[in-house]
């Protein structure tokens, strides 16, 4: 995955704020529209939340921290396991690149 870090990309400090607002991130699917107007995403970054495609976000510059990140605030972080669906969402995204591990 190609993912140079974009500070100034919207998308980051949407994300960076929302993860440290308790009043807002329980909330981030129902909002996701109205805080990404708030924050001025462009509209390949809005579709990409809109698709939750965390390898579209990162190939334009969302923070490699941030993109599991991306999928507990759409999913939760509940039972954080390999098949929660915070981590499939992450798989679907990524999943010609995943190295899944295999006990010996």
């Amino acid at each position: 995955m190609a993912n140079e870090f974009d500070p100034d990309l919207p998308s980051n400090r949407m994300v960076f704020e929302v993860r440290r607002d308790n009043s807002v991130w329980p909330h981030f699917p129902e909002r996701l529209e109205e805080l990404m107007e708030a924050y001025g995403l462009s509209e390949p970054e809005k579709e990409a939340f809109r698709d939750v495609d965390v390898r579209r976000l990162g190939e334009m510059g969302v923070h490699p921290y941030f993109l599991p990140q991306i999928t507990r605030l759409f999913h939760g972080a509940a039972r954080n396991t390999s098949t929660s669906a915070a981590a499939e969402a992450y798989r679907k995204s990524f999943g010609d690149q995943i190295v899944e591990h295999r006990k010996k």
